[in-house]
């Protein structure tokens, strides 16, 4: 089976509001995206973004470019459904993070809520790293949350990569300036506790300064 159909079958088979990671609304999110920029013509993509209502909370907030990244065009499709006409208004990408076209410089936030920990492999990650340094003009922000070292091991029959504060930072290197952590107890619909780890920074240098291994 592969990744992608593996997500087709997920999001398939469960409601938006029974998969684990699901929150009503994604407020650790949403305040740091604000908090990045106020700016309301700032280009946003959110990574993995799939059946989330953060591009709802987006658009009601008043920001006018938001893009939607996911594996599973099932996912894009229940979040265009639910927005009705206010879906004409988001670009919709259907695509692998790791290999997607995305445009140099394009983004002013990259904004990523659990994919980045089902990222195995240094390759994986390398490869997720020289998207973001492409894709994120100098000066803008990247949030991406992952598992903590309190989180689980495994994720919709997948592993994942759990990390502290520090080491989620130190994947991205020296081009990425912190600007703080977070840490999130989520509470997942089934009831159980998942603890993410937040990591804001600001992008300081030029996609070519980003580490190539």
């Amino acid at each position: 089976m592969t990744l992608t159909s593996h997500w087709e079958r997920v999001y398939q088979t469960k409601r938006h509001d029974e998969v684990s990671w699901y929150r009503p609304h994604l407020e650790i999110s949403l305040q740091l995206i604000e908090e990045a920029t106020p700016d309301q013509t700032a280009r946003i993509v959110d990574v993995g973004g799939g059946e989330s209502t953060l591009v709802d909370d987006l658009l009601a907030r008043g920001y006018r470019n938001v893009e939607v990244l996911d594996l599973s065009a099932t996912a894009l499709e229940v979040a265009r459904q639910r927005l009705g006409t206010r879906a004409d208004s988001v670009q919709w990408h259907c695509g692998d993070v790791c290999t997607f076209d995305f445009a140099p410089s394009h983004y002013d936030i990259w904004h990523d809520r659990a994919v980045f920990h089902f990222l195995t492999t240094p390759q994986q990650r390398a490869a997720y790293v020289r998207q973001v340094a492409r894709a994120v003009r100098p000066g803008g922000h990247v949030i991406v949350a992952a598992f903590g070292p309190e989180g689980p091991i495994r994720c919709s029959g997948l592993d994942v990569v759990r990390y502290d504060a520090s080491a989620l930072h130190s994947e991205f290197g020296i081009g990425f300036e912190l600007v703080k952590h977070l840490a999130e107890s989520h509470r997942t619909p089934g009831g159980t506790v998942q603890q993410f780890v937040y990591c804001f920074c600001h992008v300081a240098t030029q996609a070519s300064d980003q580490p190539t291994a």
